[in-house]
């Protein structure tokens, strides 16, 4: 098989359950592919952030194996897989007491990176996210306004070019404008570097923007995996009622002004 279009991660009859005995996620069986975006869409609560914690080591399968780079993620080092991975989120956690410098440079300098290259990064990663190295690398998180703290984000996961960004309700919490704007910005960052990318949210018509393909899961289990076109024509009930939701401005549109059926 051609490397890539091979499986960057792999789920293999996966399950997680807490201490209490619920299952979270349920004899999952997936493939990430290498270069896509593979959008884990569902309501709150049907697994999603469980499903991309697996993957960074960040939770341990109760049965199956999740494989990353051809490796379990119970062999690897879990310091060193994390390092491998870049992962934004929705607070994005940025040190508060860490310039944008730092923060944006963390992994390479637990890399040991020498401090000119380490530099030269951060301001080309700043440039490539839209924020004047002049303007921004001395600031602190308190100072940037919420979409600018999410492109300091998304920097420091691509600091040291890891093959794999995870990607947890990333614009969830800006305003609607900002968010839009964040969206369109962050999908031509992602045709310019073809990173893979697995991507949380519970908004169909961000993970239509985004997705190579759409992995649906409800109540922890897998109940789609296809194309955002077979999304849209999918019969699942859970597909369905995601679709729904597509045609919900249409529909009030049509109320407001008595149009016809």
């Amino acid at each position: 098989m051609d490397r890539d279009n091979s499986a960057i991660v792999q789920f293999r009859d996966v399950s997680f359950r807490l201490h209490s005995g619920r299952l979270i996620v349920s004899n999952l069986n997936l493939d990430v592919r290498r270069s896509e975006v593979l959008v884990l869409l569902g309501r709150s609560g049907s697994g999603k952030t469980t499903t991309l914690k697996l993957i960074n080591g960040l939770l341990t399968p109760s049965a199956g194996t999740v494989i990353v780079d051809g490796m379990p993620t119970t062999d690897w080092n879990p310091t060193e897989l994390r390092r491998r991975i870049g992962y934004v989120i929705q607070d994005i956690g940025l040190f508060p007491h860490f310039t944008v410098q730092r923060n944006v440079g963390l992994v390479p300098t637990l890399e040991g990176w020498e401090v000119d290259r380490k530099n030269e990064r951060v301001e080309e990663l700043l440039r490539l996210v839209d924020l004047d190295p002049a303007d921004f690398a001395g600031r602190l998180p308190s100072q940037l306004s919420g979409g600018q703290k999410q492109r300091v984000g998304v920097a420091r996961a691509l600091a040291a070019d890891p093959p794999l960004l995870l990607l947890d309700e990333p614009f969830g919490a800006l305003d609607p404008l900002t968010r839009v704007q964040l969206q369109r910005e962050f999908r031509q960052l992602q045709s310019r570097l073809a990173k893979t990318m697995v991507f949380v949210t519970h908004d169909v018509r961000e993970g239509l923007f985004f997705a190579t393909r759409i992995a649906l899961l409800s109540e922890g289990e897998l109940v789609f995996l296809g194309t955002a076109e077979a999304f849209t024509r999918a019969e699942h009930p859970e597909a369905r009622a995601f679709a729904d939701v597509l045609r919900e401005p249409a529909r009030q549109s049509d109320e407001r002004t008595g149009g016809s059926g």
